[in-house]
Order: C-alpha cells, then sequence, then structure tokens
C-alpha cells in the first residue's frame, strides 16, 4: 500500500463504516452452507435495506411476472446470486455520504455498470467460482476509494473528472495529481472493512494489469469493466473503446470483442437499478 493511498484514512472519524448487514453479506461469499433463505433473512433484518431490495425486484429492469410483496419472493425470482449482489449494492451505496466533486447519480450509475461488466468479463473470460462470484461486488466497490479522495480534496477530484474524456484515463490522471489512483485508496478501504486478501491485492492491482507477476485475471477484468463503464457515460462504442484504451490487454487476454459486444447488447443497460437503489 503506498502512503499516498494511507493519507486519506488519516482522520478515522471519518471513514465510512462498513454496514453490518453488508459485512456478514461479504462473510457469506465464502460459505458454500449459505443459501437463498439465510440471505433473504439477513436482508429482512433491515427495513430500509428490505424496502430498496422490493423495489428492484418489482422494477422493469427484472419484469417479474407478478407483484413481488416479500424478500423471499425476490429471492425465488432473483435467485441466490442477483439478490446478493443487489443487497450489497443498496448497503454500500447508502454507506458513503453525499460528496464535493461528484455527481452522486452519476457516480453510482458508473460503478453498478462497471460491476455489471465486471461479472459478464468474469465469465466470459473463464475466470474461477470465486472470482466470478465477487467480481460485481469488486466492481460496484472499485471506485469507492475515490470518494475518500473527494471527501479530502474535492476540487482535484472534480478536475480529474473534467478531464477525464477517454476511457481508461482516470487511472493517470490520477497518478499525476495524488500519486496513487482511485483503485490504490479502494485497496486500503478493503482492507479496513476486512474484505478478502484477494480482493484487496486486486484492487491495488487494477491500474497496471500487465505489470502485475503472476497475472491477476480479477484486476484486468476491474480495468476493462471500469474503460466499458466509462465508454457507456461517454456514448462511446464499447469494442472501440477497449481497442483505443488497452490494445496490449485485450491481446494478452485473446478477448473476442464481437462476442463481447454481443453479450453487451444482451445485457441491454448495465446501470438500470440505480434509480430504484439510490432513492
Amino acid at each position: 500500500m503506498t502512503a499516498a493511498a494511507e493519507r486519506f484514512f488519516v482522520k478515522h472519524s471519518a471513514l465510512p463504516t462498513m454496514p453490518e448487514v453488508a459485512s456478514r453479506l461479504l462473510k457469506s461469499f465464502d460459505d458454500d452452507n449459505v443459501g437463498l433463505a439465510q440471505v433473504a433473512a439477513l436482508i429482512e433484518k433491515d427495513s430500509t435495506l428490505s424496502a430498496k431490495v422490493l423495489r428492484l425486484a418489482n422494477s422493469a429492469h427484472y419484469s417479474p411476472s407478478h407483484q413481488i410483496a416479500t424478500v423471499m419472493d425476490a429471492a425465488h425470482a432473483l435467485g441466490l446470486e442477483t439478490l446478493r449482489n443487489l443487497a450489497m449494492a443498496a448497503c454500500l451505496s447508502g454507506a458513503f455520504p453525499k460528496v464535493q466533486g461528484l455527481d452522486r447519480t452519476t457516480f453510482w450509475r458508473h460503478s453498478i455498470a462497471t460491476a455489471n461488466y465486471s461479472r459478464i468479463l468474469a465469465r466470459m473470460l473463464g475466470a474461477d467460482g470465486a472470482t466470478t462470484d465477487t467480481a460485481y461486488l469488486a466492481g460496484l466497490m472499485l471506485r469507492t476509494g475515490q470518494l475518500l479522495m473527494a471527501m479530502d480534496d474535492p476540487k482535484l477530484v472534480a478536475d480529474v473528472e473534467s478531464h477525464a474524456n477517454e476511457p481508461g484515463s482516470r487511472f493517470s490522471l490520477e497518478e499525476h495529481r495524488f500519486g496513487c489512483t482511485h483503485a490504490d485508496v479502494t485497496a486500503v478501504l478493503a482492507a479496513h472493512w476486512h474484505f478478502p486478501q484477494r480482493m484487496v491485492e486486486a484492487f491495488k492491482d487494477t491500474n497496471t494489469p500487465l505489470e502485475i507477476r503472476p497475472f491477476s485475471l480479477i484486476a484486468a477484468v476491474l480495468h476493462l469493466a471500469e474503460v466499458l463503464a466509462d465508454a457507456a457515460q461517454h456514448h462511446d462504442e464499447p469494442a472501440q473503446a477497449l481497442k483505443v484504451a488497452v490494445p496490449e490487454l485485450i491481446d494478452h487476454l485473446r478477448l473476442d470483442l464481437d462476442l463481447l459486444a454481443a453479450k453487451l447488447t444482451a445485457a441491454g443497460d448495465p446501470a438500470a437499478e440505480v434509480e430504484q437503489m439510490l432513492h
């Protein structure tokens, strides 16, 4: 961990605390005995979270065939993976305050897009089960370090965002201005929150995945997903954005861009759930 990233954690009173439900959901990733009923019961303990999950489950994006009235109904309609991912998204987006320098809706729309792209890429690239299970959460968390940077220096973060017009450029812009990137700060936050070590390492390796030995597939997935989320935000063509931003990484992974484009089209709006999640 670089000292540059650690400096955002000097004021411990400002550090967001991980919600209890999110902490317990996080532990469930490593427990094969946790099923739909246990995750639903956990969500039901938090009335605000339950209401958000029901709103999401009833949204047009998931097009339920009937009105979903209980969290258990939502569990059966969505399945374990989607239910847990949506609950984590609702928990984590509520854990961070609004900050100057970043538009809240734009920020979380980008984070949810990164999460969904991470899940698609992890599956496409044949990641192992543990990586595929946590790809959505890792993508969702990737930019949260930038919220801590904005709490510390909102003008400089706003300056980064005003210049981040090329997909994938946020990493180098932050490196020049802060001496670290949002991914580095997220790695420190993930360590503070007792995330699995493999995820902490992945965040740390996301800036320059081709320079890391041994090669980290999840770090590569996260970098690609952020480029795709940037492209979606700027309405750029996704495959072209990847070719411009990370040609060597595409070659290294032998990524089939035509297949990826087809999967992205089939998935629809990568951040469809953001409105229900934030309100």
